[in-house]
Parts: structure tokens; sequence; C-alpha cells
């Protein structure tokens, strides 16, 4: 499981990839740049990655998990209700494949803002 490093605003986190094709072409595309976008308790951001709905694909996910949303080409980092939640759970726009997990309590992502830069490297 490779691990990657994802620093957003000020915060830094660590999460493990899963074995998935998505989650194969994320590394391969290391190290990414880009800027963040706020949708509830997720930050999203486009990365230069292109890959499909896998058959696994949900739009139910869980605090902590990371995401590749197909539609729009980014990542999604999960750590509470979304705007289309309909409880506490996570809950994504539209099917997204998971990934991997953030290691850690993924709570401190609340104090990034929308357009803050982020880096996602190995490691």
């Amino acid at each position: 499981m490779p691990r990657i490093s994802i620093t957003a605003g000020e915060v830094t986190l660590s999460a493990d990839l899963n074995d998935s094709e998505t989650a194969a072409r994320i590394a391969a595309a290391l190290p990414i740049e880009a800027t963040v976008n706020r949708w509830g308790d997720e930050i999203y951001f486009e990365i230069p990655v292109s890959a499909a709905a896998q058959a696994d694909a949900r739009q139910d996910v869980e605090v902590g998990d990371v995401a590749y949303w197909p539609p729009g080409k980014a990542l999604c980092l999960f750590f509470g209700p979304t705007l289309v939640s309909q409880d506490l759970q996570p809950r994504a726009a539209s099917p997204v494949n998971v990934v991997g997990k953030l290691l850690g309590n993924p709570s401190p992502l609340r104090g990034v803002r929308d357009g803050d830069p982020v880096m996602v490297t190995a490691g």
C-alpha cells in the first residue's frame, strides 16, 4: 500500500492508498500541486489523472476516506458531512472511487479554506 502525504493550507496528513487501478494512477502522477475547493466537510482538488468510475464506485463514504471523483478529475478528502449528506455521514456529489484512507484524525482539515494551496507527495 503506497503512502502519500497531503499538505493543504497549514494541515499535513498522511494516507494509505489501496491497490486499485485508480490509486496506482494517482501514485504515478505524484507530486501533485493544486488549489483546494471546500464542499461542506470535504476538500477536493483537480489532479492530472483520468479514470472512469470503478464497479464499486459509491456516493456514501466514510470519514477519513480518500476518493477520486471521475466527473471533476478530482481527489476528495472526506472528514464529515457534505452538502448532500442526510446525516453526519459523508456523501459525495456523485459516485467516487475510494482510493485510500487518511491516517489519524482528519478533523484538522476543518481549518483548510477554499483557495488554499495543496500538495500531494509520495511518503
